[in-house]
């Protein structure tokens, strides 16, 4: 119908020739398509699929040629196919009575929790602007946003260790709804509220969910260890899947209506990017239906009461919970204890805090009154780049995870350092991009090493507690670089040295021995008591449920852990 007036073009082949199809083809290629329709119902059929297959080569052919990240669409896409096909997560293992379930439990609560997250990221700044909102008071709304999360972290993983990981995942998403909600006021105050409850948000999407499922398959149903670097690689997989789909159906939706106010004056605004945040809110209706029906409650405690030396009794939940003060306390206490888990601390913040700012600079940073940056391909692209990374992290699964984060670090020190010399040119839009998509790959490949890291460093029952300790120095470099309201090239140079130093750390890290006798003499010192008997009683307990036999140095750092555990 988008063709009726327009003459229909023969089709042509492979080499550009026309196809032979007797007297029809020239009868066609100089009439309009209802006369053709008048001609013959088989000419009509022919007319039909061939303009239809030039309507859809065009407009594919119009989408790709709007820029260049556009057209970076199809090469990076068949990259990210292939080597997810490589690295899809796959095990040797028998999978346990019970793993199915538990996989499919978490992963369809994950995948509409964390779209949710997705869907927004790449349109806050630009809506922001859209607003009329200026670089400085953007900066001060998202300041806010990390503010929040720093100051509310501890209070945050301390409440899911004491109240539940089910509850605390409910939470984030009745405080992320309403964090969607204010975006559609042109209101500075209201939209800088929304930013403080979404900044708690996400401190609880990026520690409690898994803290929930590292729970969940190490305590109560027992599955192996070998089987949670499994998990890992599917939970990312599948974040990363869900990112690169929710830019291009976020830009779809912000594309679809005209951002506008409701009425003349208003403040309330629709349309335009308000639509992915309405998107969002859909993605954490179901969610908090999910969680409420699927998941069980659990709050990662083990007591001498439920877990007696010897008897290789799994943990209960929830028995003689800690006070927040008293959980605060013992994760400042294993902190001293191994020094690790301190310079891990170091890690995360440097990093993460690294990549937040990242997220506050890349749209000015591909802002351009040449080339529109349209936000959501460009953010899909990113995502590409991300799950690369993580595909990367699994075919390079022999390598121990502190060897691919020193690579990850130092392959993030390059790509700041070409951030900063684009930055400080003009017309390097592609330079920047280039090395934007480096570091996107860094990302991918950090999240499930560390992941694996942090499971066998941090102790399970102060797990979100530190977990979300670890986000207050993060949220802090961020709240500085922002307030600074340093330049680009700042920015890019300042995140080029904490990747320096995120690299020292792990090589710390990976020098740095603590074996059973010397935690054993740590604990003493410490005041924890009996720490060899909790040693044994945790080892019994490691063998008795899991039958995977080969956790080798992450099971003896977990029982170090546990000792203490068992004690406190």
């Amino acid at each position: 119908l988008k063709c009726r007036a327009e003459p229909a073009r023969p089709a042509t082949g492979a080499a550009g020739s026309p196809r032979s199809h007797g007297a029809l083809g020239p009868q066609v290629a100089g009439m309009r398509l209802p006369a053709v329709l008048a001609a013959s119902a088989p000419a009509a059929a022919w007319a039909a699929a061939n303009v239809e297959t030039g309507l859809l080569v065009g407009d594919w052919s119009a989408w790709l040629g709007q820029s260049f990240y556009h057209a970076s669409v199809p090469p990076l896409l068949l990259a990210t196919v292939f080597l997810a096909y490589l690295a899809k997560p796959s095990t040797t293992k028998e999978l346990p009575d019970g793993f199915a379930r538990f996989e499919f439990v978490f992963l369809s609560v994950w995948t509409v929790c964390v779209a949710a997250d997705w869907l927004q990221g790449p349109f806050v700044y630009a809506l922001y602007e859209d607003y009329g909102f200026n670089r400085r008071e953007i900066a001060e709304l998202f300041v806010a946003g990390f503010g929040s999360s720093m100051v509310f972290g501890c209070i945050v993983g301390t409440f899911a260790d004491k109240f539940g990981r089910k509850l605390s995942c409910i939470v984030y998403c009745v405080l992320y709804i309403v964090s969607c909600m204010t975006k559609h006021f042109k209101q500075y105050w209201i939209l800088m509220f929304g930013r403080m409850v979404g900044g708690i948000a996400t401190s609880l999407l990026f520690s409690c969910f898994e803290c929930w499922m590292v729970s969940e398959h190490l305590y109560r149903h027992r599955f192996s260890g070998g089987l949670l670097d499994y998990m890992f690689g599917l939970m990312f997989t599948v974040m990363y899947l869900v990112a690169i789909a929710s830019g291009l159906v976020g830009q779809a939706v912000a594309d679809a209506a005209e951002f506008k106010p409701i009425a003349e004056g208003s403040m309330i605004h629709v349309g335009g990017k308000c639509g992915p945040f309405d998107l969002a809110i859909v993605c954490l209706s179901l969610g908090l239906i999910l969680i409420s029906v699927l998941f069980q409650e659990n709050f990662g405690q083990r007591t001498e009461e439920t877990a007696e030396p010897g008897d290789g009794t799994p943990p209960r939940f929830g028995d003689a919970r800690p006070s927040l003060t008293d959980n605060i306390a013992d994760s400042v206490r294993w902190m001293m204890l191994d020094r690790r888990i301190l310079l891990l601390g170091i890690v995360v913040s440097t990093f993460e805090g690294s990549m937040y700012a990242f997220v506050f600079n890349w749209t000015p940073a591909l802002s351009s009154d040449i080339v529109e940056p349209p936000h959501g391909v460009i953010f899909s692209l990113f995502m590409m780049a991300c799950m690369c990374g993580a595909s990367a992290s699994t075919l390079l699964g022999a390598m121990a995870p502190a060897a691919r984060l020193m690579a990850t670090f130092a392959a993030g020190f390059a790509a700041f350092a070409l951030c900063a010399y684009a930055a400080a040119g003009e017309d390097h839009l592609r330079t920047s991009f280039a090395a934007f998509l480096l570091f996107e790959f860094c990302v991918g490949v950090y999240f499930p090493s560390v992941g694996v890291l942090k499971s066998d460093i941090v102790p399970e029952q102060v797990r979100g507690t530190i977990y979300n300790l670890y986000r207050v120095p993060l949220n802090a470099i961020v709240i500085g670089v922002l307030l600074s309201h340093a330049s680009l090239v700042g920015c890019f140079q300042l995140s080029a040295v904490f990747m320096l130093a995120a690299l020292g750390c792990v090589i710390r890290i990976a020098l740095t021995s603590c074996t059973d006798a010397c935690a054993v003499d740590k604990l003493g010192k410490l005041g924890f008591g009996k720490a060899d008997k909790g040693v044994a009683s945790y080892e019994t307990f490691a063998d008795g449920g899991a039958e995977d036999k080969t956790v080798g140095a992450a099971g003896r750092r977990r029982s170090v852990n546990d000792a203490a555990n068992a004690e406190v």
